[in-house]
Parts: C-alpha cells; sequence; structure tokens
C-alpha cells in the first residue's frame, strides 16, 4: 500500500505526497471528462471535496482512484520527483 497526502492545487489539479518519498501534481482533467460515474466531479466544488478512505483518493459520489495505479502512472509518465526530506 502507498499512502498519499494530498492537497488541492485548483481547478482538478491535486498535488500529491506518497509514502515512499515521491511527489507531483496530476492533472485531473481527462477523467473527470469521463463517463456518467465522474459526472459530478465537473463541478470543481464537488472535485474540491476530496477525501482519502483506506489510502485511495475519494470522492463523494464514491468515484475513486487507487493508490498504487495513480503512482505507476505518474511515475511512468514522469510526473514524480523525490521531495526534499
Amino acid at each position: 500500500m502507498i499512502d498519499i497526502v494530498v492537497e488541492k492545487v485548483g481547478g482538478f489539479r491535486l498535488r500529491l505526497q506518497f509514502s515512499d518519498g515521491s511527489e507531483g501534481e496530476r492533472d485531473f482533467a481527462a477523467i473527470v471528462a469521463g463517463g456518467p460515474m465522474v459526472e459530478p466531479l465537473r463541478d470543481p466544488a464537488f472535485f474540491a471535496r476530496i477525501f482519502m478512505e483506506l489510502g485511495t483518493l475519494t470522492w463523494l459520489n464514491h468515484f475513486d482512484v487507487d493508490s498504487i495505479a495513480l503512482h505507476g502512472e505518474m511515475k511512468a509518465a514522469g510526473l514524480l520527483r523525490v521531495s526534499a526530506a
């Protein structure tokens, strides 16, 4: 399990700090442009109500993003850097 600390940056962007010492920003605009499950997330106020549940980014409509998959995607895309200790 990879734990995450999440900070809202604005719009559909989040700054994420992972328990392995890596961090980065991710724009979720492409995700919220998807189907009916993510439709509520298109409202910036609803999107901003993100919370962590069992190590997973979660929204009030029960849409969630797995922390391990998110870490892997961000790493593959070059969006992670090692945070300063």
